[in-house]
């Protein structure tokens, strides 16, 4: 028995205007066309400048993204799952709103601190002084993006984002032609910077009327302990994560070669685009599984089983893509010189097979109010990053050990998440050993085959192959399951 056409063509239309799709379209493409650009910025910088100076603009920006992310405090969960729950618009978004720009001040002395004690190149120290000024700015458009987020309105946030990253493609295109220093695009940068943020207030929100709450009422120190002390779970939780991800090459930095630092950071900078589908997605996801699991936790599990399968695949194939193309990409993008990145590039991406992954699981416990688990899981898995990391550079001066010091802390985390959702009765056992071994074996095959073909040609045989197995099976499945209606 076949579905109508027309039924089909519902669903596909239902499919795109559904919340999770809608939503987390303009998020991705919105982190898709700006990595993009940024990246492009990145290259440029890479080919027009020295190492030492290529080197220094990369710790002063490793260093102002560990900030920027201590700055907002994590705390954009609590506020949408607060929002979800409570809907107090009025109370809550001017407490968000006047936290978030004292922490960025609070923060961007921190980070000018820490600039001038960690290290002794002028470059370094007077970058972090003007790119540092970003994070009040972006503490302040973190606002506006979690309210969209909310309201399932990131389209705005798309929109205002992408125009500063066609402004920074604009500059990178006449940096390969003007001879400026490396602090005059400091100072660019920032600029671009107060006009994003010039824009959000004028377009950011759809209700005009949400700008009146920002202002009300007074907050004194006392209430923000209070909310602090209260949320303290997501502060850390997201404190974390960016200290996590700026351990490796603050330890490179530290302990290797200076010019190691642009060794591993382009390793790690395509790790960041790779990520961004997952974590876009998961911005919207995140909602969903609120508000599912208040009405219906059945509905609420159905639906994690079918993103987490998405989610797996997704990181499949990004790691195969890699493993087949980073000695092609990486002298392709950043030059001969760096042509001996490409290995670092595919230890590193081992991680993006369990990433997607353990980000969903992540979002979930903390959807059902078990954000202390995760905190102590994120504890843990930092620990064990750092540790093997630091023992590991000290006694083999080799990037590789960074890498796999990732992987092994971030399969830690995922295990350990399996096996609270095992208890929770959210996954089956089977399931957890079925990702794991069906990974494996996958990765397995296509290592194996892969010396049988040209690699250039390979990655999309392989997955064409796949493709057509599932379809086949899936067709076949929905034939066994009409007959028997």
């Amino acid at each position: 028995m076949d579905i109508p056409r027309t039924q089909k063509l519902s669903k596909i239309s239902n499919f795109f205007k559904g919340k999770l799709i809608g939503n987390s379209f303009w998020a991705v493409l919105s982190s898709v066309f700006q990595n993009i650009i940024f990246s492009l910025f990145f290259i440029v910088i890479a080919r027009r400048y020295n190492s030492s100076d290529f080197s220094s603009y990369i710790i002063a920006n490793t260093l102002y993204g560990m900030i920027l992310s201590f700055s907002s405090l994590g705390l954009s969960q609590w506020f949408i799952r607060e929002i979800s729950y409570n809907k107090l618009d009025q109370e809550i978004i001017p407490r968000f709103f006047k936290i978030q720009l004292l922490a960025g001040v609070f923060f961007y002395i921190i980070n000018v601190f820490l600039s001038f004690a960690l290290y002794s190149s002028d470059l370094v120290r007077n970058i972090s002084l003007l790119l540092g000024i970003n994070i009040i700015f972006d503490n302040i458009i973190y606002v506006f993006k979690t309210i969209n987020v909310s309201r399932y309105e990131q389209k705005r946030s798309f929109v205002l984002t992408s125009l500063e990253a066609f402004v920074k493609f604009i500059l990178a295109a006449f940096l390969l032609y003007l001879d400026i220093s490396i602090l005059t695009v400091i100072i660019l940068l920032v600029i671009f910077r107060i006009f994003t943020l010039y824009s959000f207030f004028r377009f950011g929100l759809s209700d005009r009327t949400f700008f009146s709450h920002f202002w009300k009422g007074s907050l004194r120190l006392k209430e923000i302990g209070h909310l602090l002390k209260k949320n303290i779970y997501f502060i850390v939780i997201g404190s974390l994560s960016v200290v996590y991800w700026s351990t490796g090459s603050l330890l490179v930095s530290k302990i290797l070669q200076f010019e190691s630092v642009a060794d591993y950071e382009i390793s790690f900078k395509l790790f960041s685009m790779a990520e961004i589908i997952p974590v876009m997605v998961s911005a919207s996801v995140f909602p969903i599984l609120v508000e599912k699991g208040k009405t219906d936790p059945g509905e609420r599990n159905r639906f994690f089983r079918k993103v987490f399968l998405a989610y797996a695949f997704y990181g499949l194939l990004v790691f195969t893509f890699v493993y087949s193309y980073a000695g092609f990409l990486i002298p392709l993008l950043f030059g001969e010189k760096y042509i001996h990145t490409a290995p670092n590039c595919i230890q590193m991406f081992w991680t993006i097979i369990i990433f997607p992954t353990a980000l969903l699981q992540a979002n979930l416990l903390i959807a059902m109010h078990m954000e202390k688990t995760d905190m102590w899981l994120n504890i843990s898995s930092l620990a064990i990053n750092f540790i093997i990391a630091f023992f590991g550079l000290m006694m083999f001066k080799d990037i590789a050990v960074v890498n796999y010091a990732i992987f092994i802390s971030f399969l830690f985390f995922h295990i350990s998440q399996d096996f609270i959702l095992v208890q929770s009765g959210i996954h089956k056992q089977s399931d957890a050993v079925l990702f794991y071994t069906s990974s494996v074996c996958l990765l397995l095959a296509y290592h194996f085959l892969s010396t049988f073909f040209s690699a250039f040609y390979f990655f999309f045989l392989f997955w064409l192959v796949f493709a057509l197995v599932i379809l086949v099976y899936i067709k076949a499945f929905h034939r066994e399951k009409f007959s028997t209606v």
